[in-house]
């Protein structure tokens, strides 16, 4: 062989291993790129599922405040009416008129009056001197204050062993809080 053909041979040979050597890298970048490929598409849906796992949880938690506040806006509402409903409930108990009044008073004191007890009545009372006509005030003896008290209607009783404050507000509280679900009840029907 002669030299010329010995230079093409080795730079054949120099060329067909170069050609190889590029296409077995040309495989493996295409192979690493394609790793790489695969493992960015896992992280983005990862990252994706991630994030969208996080916004549900934020909105569920954010929902779940809203309908909270909602309630305790409802609630506050609610009570409003119930108040209202007292409120108006203490009006028309201080404006009875004077037969209603008195009868009512009457039956208050057959109920809590014991023998000896003093009446001090409300400021706004206008009905006192005869509430102290009743039978029953002679009958147990009950004393009237000269004095009134800075109730919101009705009297109280001062006994030997125990005060009764049987003013409209101390009914009124009472019974609202023997009737207060039955009223919200009638009030609010849900359905």
């Amino acid at each position: 062989m002669s030299e010329q053909s010995i230079v093409e041979r080795i730079l054949y040979d120099a060329d067909m291993e170069a050609r190889t050597v590029i296409s077995e890298a040309e495989k493996k970048a295409a192979e690493t790129v394609a790793l790489a490929s695969e493992r960015a598409k896992r992280n983005k849906e990862g990252a994706l599922a991630e994030a969208k796992e996080k916004a549900t949880a934020i909105l569920d938690g954010k929902a779940a405040s809203a309908r909270l506040e909602c309630s305790k806006i409802l609630l506050g509402e609610k009570r409003g009416v119930i108040d209202a409903v007292y409120s108006r409930a203490l009006k028309q108990l201080n404006a009875l008129n004077k037969t209603e009044s008195v009868r009512l008073a009457e039956g208050l004191l057959t109920q809590y009056a014991e023998a000896g007890d003093e009446i001090v009545f409300a400021e706004n009372y206008c009905f006192a001197s005869d509430v102290s006509k009743l039978s029953v005030v002679r009958e147990r003896k009950l004393k009237v204050s000269s004095k009134t008290a800075d109730l919101d209607g009705g009297f109280i009783l001062r006994g030997k062993n125990c005060d009764k404050n049987i003013s409209y507000g101390a009914l009124l509280a009472e019974d609202r809080e023997k009737h207060q679900s039955e009223i919200a009840a009638k009030l609010f029907i849900t359905g």
